[in-house]
Parts: C-alpha cells; structure tokens; sequence
C-alpha cells in the first residue's frame, strides 16, 4: 500500500475486487472514531510502555527507557494474518501486493471502474489512496502486506510503523469522510459515471485508537450494472497501525473485517510486546 499505479483491476473469476475494494474504501472515514474506550486504550497503552519485555530472536526490542517496542521488517511480517485467524473459508494468495496493478473479477475490469477522477479535493485523495497502500499515508517504518481470496471477495491487509504525528492526523481525516464525501460522482477513462458512497463503520474496540469505513461504487461495467462495496477499518498501536479493506460484488464482508481486525491488532500487540503471535488464533469474544 505505499503507491498507486494505474489501477489494472479487473473484475475476473479468481481475482476480485479485494483491490478494488481498498481502492475506494479509503474515501470513509469515521465508525468507531476515538471516545471513552479510546482513552481508555491509551492508558492500555501506556502501560505496555512502562512494562518489561524479554524480546527472542529476531523480535523488536523496547527501549531502554521502557517505550514500546519498535517495529521491525520481521515483526511486521510475523504480525500479518494467517488463514487460520480466518473463519469463513478465505485463502491466503501470494500476489496481494500486486492487486494494485491488476484485478480482474469476473468479465469486469475493476481497476477501469475504480479509477475515476472527481473535482473535490478530498474525495479524490480517497480515490487516489484505495489501492495503493496509502489509506493511513506512506509508512515511515517497516511495512509488510497480505491479501486472502473467498470466492469473488478479497481481503487485504497492511502492517506498517508511521511517524506518530502522521498517523494521527490521517486518521482524523479519515473520519471527516462521511461527511466530506458523503456521496459523489466521478468520471472514469471512458466517460462512465460513478456514484461513490462513503459512510462511518463501527471497528471493534481495539488498540489505541481505530477508525471505520464502507465505501460504495455503483456504476456501469461490461455492459451492465455493478457495485463494489469495500469495508476499511484502522487501527492504530502506538506507531503502528493494521489497516484492513475487504469486500467484492457481492457486498461488504463485516463479519471479516471485524475479525480481521481484532485478530491483527492482537498479533501487532504481541510483536510490540517482544513475543512471537501463534500460528492459531486465540478465542475471541
């Protein structure tokens, strides 16, 4: 997720929209935008802070001063989902970092029908950014992506270190998307329409703060009518964050991306924490 080519996405059998889905996903901002139980996780956080680690091999270490742990090349990687902290059947692929560049699902091509040019400013930057590893900006850390495959949906997810300052402010703007970019049209190559949709999406009370996203693409392509739905969620770790996007055709996959999201945030806590995540997910509430 770090820069958007020209979008080859196309909407074939075996390869959907889970890129294009991230293409436009990052227009929402807002569900589950930092409150009480965001605070609350700041004092969580804080306290990771100020505990010892004993951090094995390879693992990142805290600082003498006690801060937490800083994210390496390998944590990031040991931190990315598994196909056993899905449920639903989803398969792991080897080539998520190459969506961006193409994405074919069924006789649709969603990289022509994701890339469209709107007038607001703001709404454009979402186009710009779904897609291209830059929903929360360009990571100023290490940064380690993978995508799963169910049938026509996609599920992607990035874990990346950011400048603290960065994270935030991007975040903030995320949450002004429902508002700023509500509902509005844009133009593809070929002179098509899109009517794009973004609204708030709840994300589970994880991390140190977290924001959610549904992002809706209706317009026309290979002849007939198609929406591409994207759910987006963040979560923020201190100076990491997990970002997952997934959907395709036939909807949002919400139960997913919950999933997803909490089983990421646990395993980019654990890395932080100097241990290695299990191979096997841990129950969850």
């Amino acid at each position: 997720m770090s820069r958007r080519p020209s979008h080859p996405v196309r909407l074939v059998a075996s390869a959907l929209a889970a890129g294009a889905l991230l293409a436009t996903a990052a227009c929402s901002g807002g569900g589950g935008s930092e409150n009480a139980s965001d605070t609350a996780a700041e004092h969580a956080g804080v306290a990771r802070q100020n505990a010892a680690k004993q951090t094995p091999s390879g693992s990142p270490t805290d600082s003498p001063t006690g801060s937490p742990a800083a994210l390496t090349e390998a944590g990031a990687k040991a931190a990315l989902l598994t196909e056993a902290d899905l449920e639903g059947g989803w398969n792991q692929v080897e080539d998520a970092d190459k969506w961006r560049d193409r994405l074919l699902v069924g006789e649709v091509d969603v990289a022509d029908f994701l890339t469209a040019k709107s007038s607001a400013t703001d709404c454009q930057a979402l186009l710009d950014a779904l897609y291209d590893d830059g929903l929360l900006g360009d990571p100023s850390g290490p940064s380690a992506l993978t995508g799963f495959e169910q049938g026509d949906s996609r599920l992607l997810e990035q874990v990346a270190g950011y400048d603290r300052a960065g994270l935030d402010a991007r975040m903030k703007w995320l949450r002004t998307l429902p508002d700023t970019c509500d509902e509005f049209t844009a133009t593809g190559s070929g002179g098509g329409e899109r009517t794009v949709q973004v609204t708030e999406a709840s994300v589970p009370d994880v991390g140190d703060a977290r924001t959610g996203l549904r992002v809706t693409v209706r317009g026309n392509a290979d002849g007939g009518p198609a929406t591409l739905t994207l759910d987006i969620a963040a979560v923020r770790v201190d100076t990491s964050a997990v970002t997952v996007m997934g959907g395709g055709l036939d909807g949002g996959r919400t139960d997913s991306v919950e999933q997803a999201v909490r089983q990421g945030t646990e395993r980019l806590q654990t890395v932080l924490d100097g241990g290695t995540p299990s191979p096997q997910p841990t129950p969850m509430d």
